[in-house]
């Protein structure tokens, strides 16, 4: 979900001539779309995490022209009424920074995602308690560990995306020291590195979205993977599920009851609809870069497609113009209902 600020022209210029995805429908698809909530500063929302009690959180990331304002966690009703907001204490405010609302524990706690000391942190919304949990380090040969989606998998441990490394990390049951779980050419990115994480329990896998590849015959094409989880605990072999269009940028995504999975386009301002076998069934809008949803906000720079009933939550970043009118929660009407989001009884940190 982070922008590398020297690539945001070339974003911006070549996206428009970007080629369709692969195996993208070509039929308009109309997805009622309304204004969830409005953001203010400091504004760049980021993830939106729904949590099992129906209340909706999301948290503000970093300004690409820099600020000094510290970042601030949010919480709506279900409906959309802001019930109340925090400030995330101890961030280093003379660096890029930001936080991400990845999930929740098994006590209801809120699991965050701080960039400027890449950390994981947890906050109880009712005691308004924050609590630093792990420090991702630098691995030997990677770039700065950018802590960026998390999800449950088995046994309680918590997973975690890297944007910077091209690894993915797990903190064990129970909480403790983070450890590369999984290092692979297919996370490094070209400037644009992993996002979203969720566990299918039925598969036993995880669904991993990636932004680009360093290999240049990739055209800054992004990827939705499968990665199993195998014997005692191992991952498997990675295989590709999806290849976007040149600098569609996937982020974070949704899956539905169904199967289907709804992945945010960060770099083309769409959503896409994908079947249980990864073909594209359908995309919103059809036509790339004006963002234009029918709603009084157009998409710009969505990072993420979570589940609220049958509406996906869309946060609305605008990562690269930083249009303020534009920093919101966007409701899009899909007809169809999410899956339950994997929260095991032993999903707890220290």
């Amino acid at each position: 979900m982070r922008r590398a600020l020297a690539l945001a022209v070339t974003l911006i210029g070549v996206v428009a001539l970007a080629g369709p995805a692969a195996g993208e429908r070509t039929a308009p698809e109309k997805w009622p779309t309304t204004v969830f909530s409005t953001v203010g500063k400091p504004g760049f929302p980021a993830y939106v995490h729904v949590a099992p009690n129906g209340r909706v959180y999301a948290a503000t990331y970093t300004n690409p022209a820099g600020d000094t304002m510290a970042s601030r966690v949010l919480g709506w009703t279900a409906s959309g009424t802001l019930l109340r907001s925090w400030t995330v204490p101890g961030q280093d405010l003379g660096a890029p920074h930001g936080v991400q609302v990845a999930t929740s524990d098994a006590r209801g706690r809120l699991v965050l995602l701080e960039k400027s000391r890449a950390q994981v942190l947890t906050l109880n919304p009712r005691t308004g308690r924050f609590k630093v949990q792990a420090t991702l380090p630098d691995l030997p040969g990677a770039g700065h560990p950018i802590p960026n989606y998390a999800a449950w998998g088995p046994g309680g441990k918590l997973y975690l995306t890297d944007y910077g490394q091209g690894v993915i990390w797990r903190i064990p049951a129970k909480g403790g020291e983070p450890t590369p779980w999984f290092r692979s050419e297919a996370l490094e990115g070209a400037g644009f590195g992993t996002t979203g994480i969720v566990y299918e329990r039925s598969r036993r896998s995880f669904l991993i979205s990636q932004q680009t590849t360093g290999n240049p015959l990739d055209l800054l094409r992004g990827h939705l993977y499968r990665l199993p989880v195998v014997a005692g605990g191992a991952p498997g072999e990675i295989a590709t599920v999806w290849t976007s269009g040149p600098l569609d940028l996937p982020d974070g995504f949704g899956v539905a009851q169904s199967g289907n999975v709804y992945v945010a386009l960060l770099g083309t301002n769409r959503l896409v609809r994908l079947g249980p076998d990864g073909k594209v069934r359908a995309t919103f809008p059809p036509g790339p870069v004006l963002g234009a949803n029918g709603s009084a906000i157009p998409f710009d720079s969505p990072s993420n497609a979570t589940f609220l009933g049958t509406r996906v939550l869309v946060a609305n970043q605008s990562a690269i113009l930083g249009t303020a009118s534009h920093h919101a929660i966007l409701a899009v009407e899909v007809g169809e209902p999410g899956a339950r989001v994997f929260i095991p009884r032993r999903a707890r940190l220290r």
